[in-house]
């Protein structure tokens, strides 16, 4: 009974077989047809971009995927195929006595009729007919179907080989590809590497001169700072026009708590630990720290941690509780973090954390009695708490900043709502109260005391960059015009890089018209800088552009960090 239902099961899988894939490796063949156009186009670019075969690399990833499906359906029809070979012989046997059987009941059959025709008792002769008629006939459809049976699996056999054949010339075609594109990307990094060494990068002099001159700027790293850092000239009027000015969101150092964001937090109804969580990661807010450490702060003296915090002034005392109580014990983390748990001493400057000889008192206070012992640990160790006046709308890991990674630092957006454009940030960050958040630092004596600039002074500074990238070895001429060469050689001005350009076949520019920016607003900085004029157009990477913007604009204006705008009146 159970061989009968085997076979009948069998009978039903082999008569009506699964859909093939034929059709499909059809349409993947196509697929392939059209791929190796398109990175044929691709290899006979003049400049080939990677993300081109970033997209190449996604559509073969995704034949693949199809292929790893039909391979799947093809080890399916080979099991079926191979179970329907192993009772094939049985099925032969069965045909054997089918067709046997039928041959006898068809002789029965015969002598059936010429018995109705000379019986007797006509009644029985009809039933002895039709039943033996009967057998025959079902002898007959057995018969038909184990043929059919037979025929459909030789069928199987034969497509499946075919699929197979086809299924590894596609296979080979996509190997083919897939380690052509593989050399093609490795191309296109190694010529964007050929290209790397030829766009313009700061010799290590004027990466000195850069760090220099954003000293300068007096940039304010705390809150609660006197510095007067910069002030935002987009309603004020240089004199002249049209004029352009470089606007950066936030100050440098964007990674650990931002000091207006925390505000801006609590001001939304954060409380120190959601806020804590916001700006930092992978830690254990522990409540009972050691309270008797001593910290030795360098020109005032010695204080146990609770004592010493007391005497900060990182944070304005009339800012949100929360927020208060979340620099609380970001500072206290950051200075067992920083002194070894006291055993080594601390500045008492930005450099490190503001600290004065008396208590900062009042509400501070409050923030730290109420925090007490509160320290963020990670390993059982204090993590180093970095944190800064204003992000700018991001947060940034460590690494991201140029220092080393750390797992407590993070990436993200520093607003409720994701972002997508400058006019987001400015409505929606959480530090977008702060003085600094939107600024064009720096300034001249002249011209109002602001940081416009001229469209040829602008023009000037996209010439430079342009004869930086034709020529690096001309490099130390091209420092600003306003103040001495610092490697003491001539300094090129406006019409002699003109002329250096041009003889090294640029196009320069005499007046710039526009500047356009393209931001990556998930990461927080600019990709790229385009640039419209006289001479055209041309396109910098964001932080080719800032460098040498840094390094030829007059006085002290800069751009300080990787995500700016320009304002152009």
């Amino acid at each position: 009974m159970k061989k009968i239902l085997l076979i009948t099961i069998l009978f039903l899988v082999f008569l009506f077989p699964l859909q093939t894939k034929g059709d499909e490796l059809d349409d993947i063949n196509t697929q392939l047809t059209n791929l190796v156009r398109d990175l044929e186009a691709s290899k006979n670019a003049t400049k080939p971009l990677e993300e081109n075969f970033t997209k190449l690399q996604s559509q073969l990833n995704q034949i693949k995927f199809k292929i790893i499906g039909i391979e799947a359906e093809v080890v399916k029809k080979e099991k079926e195929v191979k179970l329907g070979t192993e009772v094939l012989s049985i099925q032969k046997k069965i045909l054997d006595e089918r067709i046997f059987i039928y041959y006898k009941n068809a002789k029965k059959a015969q002598v059936s009729l010429i018995n109705l025709l000379t019986a007797e008792n006509l009644s029985t002769s009809l039933r002895n007919f039709f039943y033996q008629k009967t057998l025959a006939d079902q002898d007959k459809q057995s018969i038909i179907k184990m043929v059919l049976y037979i025929r459909n699996l030789e069928e199987k056999k034969a497509t499946l080989e075919e699929e197979k054949i086809k299924l590894a010339q596609v296979k080979a075609t996509v190997d083919q590809q897939s380690t052509f594109l593989s050399g093609e990307i490795g191309k296109a990094k190694k010529y964007q590497g050929e290209l790397s060494g030829k766009i313009a990068a700061l010799t290590a002099r004027q990466q000195q001169i850069l760090a220099q001159k954003l000293a300068g700027l007096n940039i304010p790293r705390s809150a609660a700072t006197s510095l007067s850092g910069c002030i935002d000239d987009r309603d004020k009027d240089p004199g002249f026009s049209p004029r352009l000015a470089f606007f950066t969101y936030g100050v440098p150092n964007r990674t650990g708590m931002n000091q207006y964001g925390a505000k801006g937090r609590s001001e939304a109804g954060q409380s120190a630990e959601d806020i804590l969580r916001a700006y930092y990661e992978n830690f254990e807010l522990k409540k009972d720290y050691d309270t008797g450490i001593t910290i030795n702060v360098d020109g005032i003296g010695s204080f146990n941690i609770e004592d010493y915090v007391k005497h900060i002034y990182e944070m304005p005392s009339d800012w949100p509780m929360e927020a208060l109580k979340t620099q609380a014990i970001a500072a206290r983390s950051y200075a067992l973090a920083y002194t070894d748990r006291g055993a080594r001493s601390i500045c008492a400057t930005q450099s490190c954390q503001v600290a004065k000889a008396e208590e900062k008192g009042g509400r501070w206070n409050e923030a730290v009695e109420a925090t007490k012992g509160w320290v963020m640990i990670q390993g059982g160790n204090p993590v180093k708490a970095w944190y800064s006046s204003t992000h700018g709308g991001y947060i940034l890991k460590s690494s991201e900043i140029g220092w080393s990674d750390t797992s407590w630092t993070k990436h993200g957006v520093d607003s409720p709502q994701s972002i997508g454009s400058f006019a987001d940030l400015q409505n929606s960050a959480y530090d977008r109260s702060s003085p600094w958040f939107y600024c064009d630092w720096g300034s001249r004596a002249s011209y109002n005391k602001t940081a416009w600039l001229k469209s040829q002074e602008v023009a000037d500074i996209v010439n430079v960059l342009l004869l930086a990238k034709a020529d690096t070895s001309i490099q130390n001429h091209l420092s600003q015009v306003d103040k001495p060469n610092p490697d003491g050689v001539d300094t090129w001005d406006f019409e002699k890089v003109k002329s250096e350009l041009k003889n090294r076949g640029g196009n320069p520019f005499n007046n710039v018209s526009d500047v356009s920016i393209n931001a990556d607003f998930s990461g927080g900085k600019v990709n790229s800088v385009n640039v419209s004029g006289d001479a055209g157009g041309a396109s910098f990477s964001g932080s080719e552009f800032k460098n040498f913007f840094n390094l030829r604009a007059p006085a002290n204006i800069q751009i300080v960090g990787p995500l700016f705008n320009v304002e152009k009146r």
